[in-house]
């Protein structure tokens, strides 16, 4: 019992960290990348979809992104996700493919990009709590109820402040390099 408790919150919180890196990813550093427009959605025949599911991308220098719709009637509706996107990107289309030239980044934009990524990597922490939080109420219950002795829960419980310890501690490195990439001039 205690080891599928402690093993599921392991592999959650390696998913939050996952999800970090991901969220990292898409927060632009000054080249113009497609992970930047991972978690954009196209209103596409009426269902959100995302963007990598109806183009391809291709990057002919470091600030320009060229997207490319499998399905041109799609064009209109992407050219609008674009606009309407954090990504601070302007679209302009040609009626084939849709260019996209990334802004030169300023200092300020820079820095607020490093808030940007010192919320979610906030959030990604506050996650990883949480895991911790409803696995050791688990660990607790099972002590309550007699599964087990009081003595392996308490190893438990700090097997899983170790587990705890060493996400936060992975997403804060994660975190370190991000801001170091964005701040990079």
């Amino acid at each position: 019992m205690i080891e599928e408790t402690l093993a599921e919150a392991t592999d959650k919180m390696d998913k939050a960290v996952e999800v970090a890196k991901e969220d990292f990813s898409t927060i632009r550093t000054g080249r113009a990348t497609p992970a930047l427009f991972s978690k954009v959605l196209v209103d596409y025949y009426g269902s959100p979809t995302q963007l990598q599911q109806l183009a391809s991308f291709a990057t002919p220098d470091a600030r320009t992104l060229l997207i490319t719709p499998y399905d041109v009637t799609a064009l209109r509706a992407i050219e609008r996700a674009l606009s309407d996107s954090e990504v601070g990107a302007n679209p302009s289309n040609d009626g084939k493919v849709i260019r996209v030239v990334m802004p030169e980044l300023t200092q300020d934009r820079r820095k607020e990009y490093v808030k940007i990524v010192k919320t979610k990597g906030e959030d990604a922490k506050v996650s990883v709590r949480n895991i911790r939080r409803k696995a050791k109420d688990a660990l607790d219950r099972l002590v309550k109820d007699g599964e087990i002795g009081e003595d392996d829960g308490a190893r438990a419980e700090k097997d899983l402040d170790a587990q705890t310890k060493a996400h936060t501690e992975a997403i804060d490195d994660l975190l370190k390099r991000k801001e170091a990439e964005l701040l990079e001039v």
